[in-house]
């Protein structure tokens, strides 16, 4: 388990620095409403909006798993419930508002955390044609 645990560790730094540099000059920690960046929509973040946030919770799966006990647990629940946060009431919002029709669209061919799982819908469902 422990073994597990290192190699899930090491995977998921190695994804979040690749993440980041995949950032560019457009990388920040938290959100600046009067800076404007570019929208990164390639590499890692092609088909994942968060590759960030995702490769942190492998992390900390990583770590979980090392040393599994209540805390740990705790602690990575924790986690995936403040990335959650951060990104529905901080960073989503910010990105629509700064990035307008770009996002929408790319929100909906990128998954919000995995490929495919989480992508936003264009229009509403109940929109009359």
């Amino acid at each position: 388990m422990r073994g597990a645990g290192a190699a899930t560790t090491a995977l998921g730094i190695v994804g979040t620095l690749i993440a980041q540099r995949a950032m560019g000059a457009s990388w920040r920690v938290g959100v600046d409403q009067e800076e404007r960046t570019a929208l990164v929509s390639d590499g890692p973040f092609a088909r994942v909006r968060n590759p960030i946030f995702t490769t942190m919770a492998v992390t900390g799966l990583g770590l979980t798993l090392m040393v599994p006990n209540i805390l740990a647990f705790a602690a990575l629940a924790a986690l995936v419930t403040a990335v959650e946060l951060q990104v529905r009431v901080v960073e989503e919002p910010y990105l629509r508002s700064m990035h307008g029709s770009a996002y929408t669209a790319y929100a909906a061919t990128a998954g919000r955390f995995v490929p495919g799982i989480g992508r936003q819908r264009t229009s509403s469902p109940d929109a009359l044609p």
